[in-house]
């Protein structure tokens, strides 16, 4: 029987818990993101926003479970409490504390999990993010993997605390009705309030200020001034003893967005994410989320915040790096066709030198689709045409499907898979006569991305006497799955590839609508 560890039932650690006051709240978009974005990231069909409490974990976000919470003798999440970095478990049925878990020995099977704490300002744990996968992981979650996962933790700690200072504010507001309503002394409620607002204020890691908007006779927001900000406002902005003061007495330069974004807040209550620089405050770059507090009248916006300066110019330097390691791999594969050809220049087998420089030129292209997203990701749609069409007119191709962005890995095996297919085309296939066309789609389904290819017009098709590399190619599949289904039929050739969607599509800050 799974083992609950101590730290789950620690009072003090389930009044923190309780204080945050969101379990059994409905979903919010802020937390579907993280977990979606951790996904992806970790490449896992399953993640989760969990908190742990007495008797239960809670998921206050899930993706890629159909439930929302679990008996807390069936929680992994409950060993990770314990400890300040994460749980990174490569094969549940390994491990003492999880091998007997009702999950893992049964529905859904699960073998893999990575949890990230939900450090609250005290040190306490109260959940975690985590992904989890149906297939062991050996290893478990990379470095890299590690830090993000952390990084969505703390963002999940400030959407936390986020929700509990408007609660607060709130609920201050009320009191200081309350009491002038029943005739008390409102200063005593004003600091009753103000203890509790401020304790939590000043502790959160992330800049917190509230600002009033100022508009001109047109009414176009021309300045702000700050109403009042917290302890680590000074370190994420560098601006002193800003209490009081307008915006641009502080910063004359400040860029005019940052006066627009905050109005359309101010004027119509609709609140605001978004990632900007601020160059008048030493170039640094900002995680902002703004939302409008009081009357439209007041005007006044709240501002959480968060210094990224460090995260855009590691970005930054990674573009530049895949920028020169695509020009370094186009570069190397023309050195390695020219070298080839140069050797090969008295092979008597012409036809097996004429495939290879050609499957050298086909990777290439893809390098080319690649790098023009700085080696980051492809487009299906793109590899698909630039494959093909160095084969026959692309009109003769007709390409359907949704948008998908490729890793880049597979983007070069599915271009090297497309080329041999083309090949076959032009010698025994649909590109073998004038009329014939190619039909090329593809669709996610249940996790997978399924590639159809379907030739029309040309003479009936025949299995290959001899299993050539050509063909063995195309038995791998997609990135060497081998999930292939070929049919050789009166009207022509066609095949079905299905490889898994973690393996093909470059996800991070993806939509999968």
């Amino acid at each position: 029987m799974t083992e609950i560890p101590a730290v789950v039932h620690d009072l003090q650690r389930l009044q923190i818990l309780k204080q945050y006051d969101i379990l059994d709240t409905p979903p919010e978009p802020g937390f579907d993101d993280v977990v979606a974005l951790a996904r992806q990231i970790c490449r896992t069909p399953i993640a989760l926003v969990s908190l742990v409490d007495r008797d239960r974990q809670w998921f206050k976000a899930v993706s890629g479970l159909g439930i929302c919470e679990t008996p807390i003798n069936q929680s992994v999440c409950a060993h990770a409490l314990a400890q300040h970095e994460t749980l990174n478990i490569p094969d549940l049925t390994q491990d003492a504390r999880t091998r007997e878990n009702s999950l893992v020995t049964g529905e859904p099977f699960i073998r893999f999990y990575a949890g990230a704490p939900l450090i609250a300002t005290s040190g306490l744990v109260i959940g975690t993010i985590c992904v989890i996968d149906t297939v062991p992981r050996p290893g478990g979650l990379d470095a890299g993997q590690i830090a993000a996962i952390e990084a969505l933790a703390r963002q999940v700690m400030m959407l936390l605390d986020q929700r509990r200072l408007i609660a607060l504010h709130d609920e201050r507001a009320f009191e200081l009705r309350q009491q002038i309503t029943e005739r008390k002394t409102a200063q005593a409620a004003l600091e009753l309030s103000d203890d509790r607002y401020r304790s939590l204020f000043n502790s959160l890691d992330a800049g917190f200020c509230v600002i009033e908007m100022a508009f001109d006779k047109d009414g176009s927001p021309k300045d702000y001034r700050f109403v009042e900000v917290n302890e680590a406002f000074v370190d994420q902005t560098g601006l002193r003893d800003a209490t009081g003061k307008w915006m641009r007495d502080l910063a004359p330069d400040h860029e005019p967005y940052w006066f627009e974004i905050y109005g359309k807040v101010a004027l119509t209550g609709q609140p605001a994410r978004f990632e900007h620089e601020a160059k008048a405050l030493d170039r640094r770059w900002y995680d902002v989320r703004a939302f409008r507090i009081g009357p439209r009248a007041a005007r006044q916006v709240a501002v959480l915040f968060n210094d990224i300066t460090l995260r855009r110019n590691a970005e930054q330097q990674q573009i530049m790096l895949n920028e020169e390691l695509g020009h370094r791999m186009k570069n190397s594969m023309a050195l390695v066709q020219a070298i080839a050809s140069q050797t090969l220049r008295g092979a008597s087998d012409r036809i097996a030198v004429q495939a290879f420089n050609q499957r050298i030129a086909a990777l290439s292209r893809a390098h080319d689709v690649l790098l023009q997203q700085s080696w980051t990701s492809a487009n299906l749609a793109d590899v698909v045409l630039g494959a093909i069409s160095a084969h026959t007119d692309p009109a003769r191709v007709i390409r359907t499907g949704p948008d998908v962005s490729l890793e880049p890995k597979a983007a070069l095996s599915l271009s090297l898979l497309l080329h041999e297919l083309a090949t076959n085309a032009i010698k025994y296939g649909s590109l073998s006569v004038p009329d014939g066309i190619i039909r090329v789609d593809w669709r996610r389904e249940d996790g997978a991305l399924v590639l159809g290819w379907v030739e029309q017009g040309g003479p009936p098709a025949q299995p290959p006497e001899r299993t050539g590399l050509g063909s063995r190619l195309i038995d791998i599949g997609m990135v060497g799955t081998g999930a292939v289904r070929k049919t050789f039929a009166h009207s022509g050739f066609s095949a079905e590839f299905r490889a898994p969607l973690h393996l093909i599509e470059h996800q991070i800050g993806q939509s999968h609508g």
